[in-house]
């Protein structure tokens, strides 16, 4: 049993309507708890984020029997301050314990209320939202931003600046001898500890294959350090070079022939346990095996062969297998390992549109992210690219969805291209292109920087959930600035009092 929110109050809990934050902290805990402070006191705005979270829930699931779970406004506070402040579960579990004004946001009475929030509780009720979910409740959060601004007037034209970045995994540098080495280790640790909960280690065949496999991963791994230690040759002398190549060709030759071998052990393994009917320990044994079969194929082709890998075989990473290997030809950073996301921001610094770019550059989104974006708002009139967006096709298709289309075309320009781009819409929207740069940098202080969540659905999640922390935030910095001139305009009016 899972609801939004009980409306029934306990003894000493504070109305979150009532709850006391202060306009003129500079602190991102305020400004995030300000927005969703509207977000709930607004009966409109708190009717449909409701509405949407409910959708979290799935149809299969009851919502009047079974054990209570954690309620989703909760969930949704606690995920958006996560996102909000770019932290990890430690620091948001010591924030949802300890952090009087965040537990009164979440409906607990005060100091005497004995709920706690557990590490994995906090895990597993994050991951409830999903990227489908959080895309609707960001749009309401938009539009909730527009009718501040707004303020009355009639309506809002929109003026959109889009471009891309890439959002970094949670991987290391990788080489084809360390990605060996994660497949070694993970393959010879789970073999050996399937085979140790399944008795086969306790067969006397296959004794001396697991029964040490902790020692195993220590031997591969002295094996893999001497491979980096080792590197090829580049003196002019021929004897020396051969000499030198030899002692190569005979480290990574061992560090190979270790690795065969325990692939044919972890095979033997998953046998046996097939013929156990341990399904689970068979599928968790699996991928290992394929990747280092993968990675002592292409190491004995780079190394002991002299073949070059094309790009579209390499791997670079096992554990988040989505990552690419990017090199935009920024100054200083000569490769990025991550993905692609593209956003579309306002003018007035909320982002109404994001799209991951799974294996896809540039010059591919621009029409489906302005597509996307006008269904949901259809006020855009205008939006500006960089130069990477441009192709014929995407100028002709966007002309036909925007008044304004600021995209700068490549290489040399014609007579008519050069009247366009130095028409006054056109330059004075290629001057305020570059602020896009600060909603990212801004995403970036959110949890964009490197993703730390594991799986490509994950990853989406956690951009999703980036992008409506970023806009709640937002929203609660223009309702701190609004309660902060009506202080100030207050003391102005309130005469200061002599000193006695």
């Amino acid at each position: 049993m899972r609801i939004v929110k009980s409306f029934q109050s306990s003894f000493g809990q504070v109305d979150i309507a009532q709850i006391d934050l202060n306009a003129r902290s500079r602190d991102d805990i305020p400004a995030i708890l300000k927005g969703l402070q509207y977000i709930y006191v607004t009966p409109e705005i708190r009717a449909s984020v409701f509405t949407v979270l409910e959708t979290s829930l799935g149809g299969d699931v009851r919502k009047d029997t079974g054990r209570p779970g954690m309620e989703l406004w909760k969930v949704f506070v606690l995920a958006t301050l996560k996102l909000g402040l770019g932290c990890d579960y430690d620091r948001l579990e010591e924030l949802a314990n300890q952090h009087n004004t965040l537990r009164q946001m979440l409906g607990h009475s005060g100091w005497d209320d004995p709920s706690r929030y557990a590490l994995q509780t906090l895990i597993d009720n994050v991951s409830k939202l999903t990227p489908e979910v959080l895309v609707e409740v960001n749009q309401i959060v938009v539009e909730a931003g527009h009718e501040l601004i707004k303020k009355g007037r009639c309506g809002l034209t929109l003026k959109g600046r889009c471009d891309s970045f890439v959002v970094e995994t949670d991987v290391h540098y990788p080489t084809d001898t360390n990605l060996l080495w994660d497949a070694l280790r993970k393959l010879i640790k789970q073999a050996g500890r399937s085979c140790e909960a399944s008795g086969i280690v306790r067969h006397r065949i296959t004794t001396r294959g697991w029964r040490q496999y902790e020692y195993n991963c220590r031997q591969v791994k002295h094996l893999f350090r001497r491979t980096q230690k080792v590197r090829p040759s580049t003196s002019k002398d021929a004897e020396n070079r051969q000499a030198k190549n030899e002692q190569v060709a005979a480290v990574y030759g061992a560090y190979l022939d270790s690795a065969r071998f325990y692939v044919e052990k972890g095979k033997q393994a998953r046998a046996s346990l097939e013929a156990r009917g341990e399904i689970i320990a068979v599928m968790l044994l699996s991928p290992w095996i394929v990747d280092a079969e993968r990675q002592i194929d292409q190491i004995n082709r780079r190394v002991l062969q002299g073949d070059v890998i094309p790009h579209e075989e390499k791997v670079f990473s096992l554990f988040e297998s989505h990552t690419e290997w990017i090199s935009k030809g920024k100054a200083g950073v000569p490769v990025e390992l991550g993905v692609r996301v593209c956003v579309l921001e306002d003018q007035y610094q909320f982002i109404l549109h994001h799209q991951v770019m799974w294996q896809t550059t540039d010059d591919k989104v621009p029409v489906s992210m302005v597509a996307q974006a006008r269904q949901r708002y259809p006020e855009l009139s205008q939006c500006s690219f960089d130069k990477g967006f441009y192709t014929p096709a995407n100028q002709r298709d966007l002309s036909e969805l925007l008044a304004h289309v600021i995209l700068p075309k490549k290489g040399r320009l014609s007579t008519a291209d050069k009247v366009r781009e130095t028409s006054d819409i056109f330059r004075a929207a290629r001057h305020q292109h570059s602020a896009v740069e600060s909603c990212i940098n801004n995403l970036e202080q959110r949890g964009l920087d490197r993703c730390g969540s594991h799986g490509r659905h994950a990853f989406e999640r956690h951009v999703a959930l980036s992008v409506v922390a970023t806009n709640v935030h937002r929203m609660g910095l223009l309702l701190q600035r609004t309660e902060k001139k009506k202080l100030e305009r207050a003391e102005r009016r309130t005469p200061k009092k002599l000193a006695a």
